[in-house]
C-alpha cells in the first residue's frame, strides 16, 4: 500500500466506524429509559427528551444544576495545594454538567437508552403512559416504546441468576402476592436463551413465594428483561398491558382505532416476548411461545 494511499484512508476515516468505550456507552449499573423508535434514532432521542424533561419538571420540579464545592480555605499555597484546588474544581464542574438525563449507546439499531439521575425511571415512564392513556394525546412521532430501567447486570445466566435473586424481592418475595409475566427480549447477544431466561426466573418467582400466579392477559405486574450485547436490563412494571406494552402511539389512540385490546395484544407476535411457565415439571418452569 502506499504512503499517498494510507494517509488518504487515514484523513477519511478508515477506522472512523470503531466506538470508543466510556460512559458514553450503555454499562452496568445503568438506570434509564429504553426507547424504541423506527429508523430515526437522532428525531427518537430528541423527542424522549423533550417528553421525559416535561413530565420529571411535573414530578420533580425544574432540574437544578448541582452546586459547586466550596473553595480551598486560604492557607498553604504550595503546589500539592494547588493541585488539590484545581482537581476539586474540575470534579465540580463535572458534577454541574452532569445533567437529568443524558443519552449513551444502547448498542443496538434502533433503540435509543437515556441515562437516568436522580429520578425513578418507572415511577416516570408510568406516569407518561398513564397521562397518554388518560388525555388520548399524541406527543411522539417516531418513538414506539418507553420501557424504564431500573436494574442492570451482565447478560450472562449466571450473573442473572444472582442479580434477580435479590432485584426481584422487593415486588415477590413472600407475604407478598401478585399475578405476573415475563417479557424478554435481546438484541445482538446470544448470551441468554428466551426460554432458559424465562425458566429461571419463574423459578426465582416461585421460589419468593409459590402462590404467585401467571396472567398473559391483564398480570398486575410484568417482568420486563431486555439484553443488548452483554448488559440486561431490567425492570418490573404495572399496567403494561393497560399502556399497550409501554407503546406511545398504541396508548394514545381511541379505543375504536386501536389494533387490538389487552387479550388480542397478548396474542400477537411482538416487539418484545412474553412467556409463561408451563405446568407440571420443576416448580412449573418452563416456556411457552406465543
Amino acid at each position: 500500500m502506499s504512503d499517498t494511499h494510507k494517509r488518504t484512508r487515514k484523513r477519511f476515516g478508515g477506522h472512523a466506524h470503531k466506538r470508543h468505550k466510556g460512559s458514553r456507552e450503555l454499562e452496568m449499573g445503568a438506570q434509564g429509559v429504553l426507547v424504541t423508535c423506527n429508523m430515526n434514532e437522532r428525531k427518537c432521542t430528541s423527542e424522549a427528551y423533550s417528553l421525559l424533561n416535561e413530565y420529571a419538571d411535573a414530578l420533580y420540579g425544574p432540574e437544578q444544576p448541582t452546586d459547586c464545592l466550596s473553595e480551598d480555605e486560604e492557607g498553604d499555597e504550595d503546589a500539592e495545594a494547588a493541585l488539590k484546588k484545581e482537581v476539586s474544581q474540575i470534579q465540580s464542574s463535572m458534577k454541574k454538567r452532569q445533567q437529568r438525563f443524558s443519552a449513551v449507546d444502547s448498542g443496538a439499531n434502533n433503540v435509543v437508552f437515556i441515562r437516568t439521575h436522580g429520578v425513578d425511571p418507572e415511577e416516570l415512564v408510568h406516569h407518561i403512559l398513564s397521562d397518554l392513556h388518560q388525555t388520548k394525546k399524541r406527543k411522539s412521532r417516531v418513538i414506539l416504546r418507553m420501557l424504564p430501567v431500573s436494574g442492570t447486570c451482565r447478560a450472562f445466566p449466571e450473573d442473572m441468576e444472582k442479580f434477580l435473586s435479590e432485584y426481584l424481592e422487593r415486588w415477590f418475595k413472600a407475604p407478598l402476592r401478585a399475578t405476573y409475566q415475563i417479557c424478554f427480549k435481546a438484541r445482538n447477544s446470544s448470551h441468554s436463551k428466551r426460554d432458559d431466561v424465562i425458566k429461571a426466573v419463574a423459578g426465582l418467582v416461585d421460589k419468593m413465594n409459590p402462590l404467585h400466579k401467571v396472567d398473559l392477559s391483564n398480570p398486575e405486574l410484568s417482568i420486563i428483561i431486555e439484553i443488548i450485547k452483554s448488559v440486561c436490563c431490567v425492570s418490573v412494571v404495572s399496567d403494561y398491558m393497560l399502556f399497550r406494552k409501554y407503546n406511545l402511539q398504541e396508548v394514545a389512540k381511541e379505543p375504536a382505532n386501536q389494533s387490538a385490546g389487552p387479550q388480542e395484544a397478548a396474542n400477537q407476535t411482538p416487539e418484545q416476548e412474553c412467556g409463561e411457565p408451563a405446568e407440571g415439571g420443576d416448580g412449573g418452569k418452563g416456556a411457552e411461545p406465543e
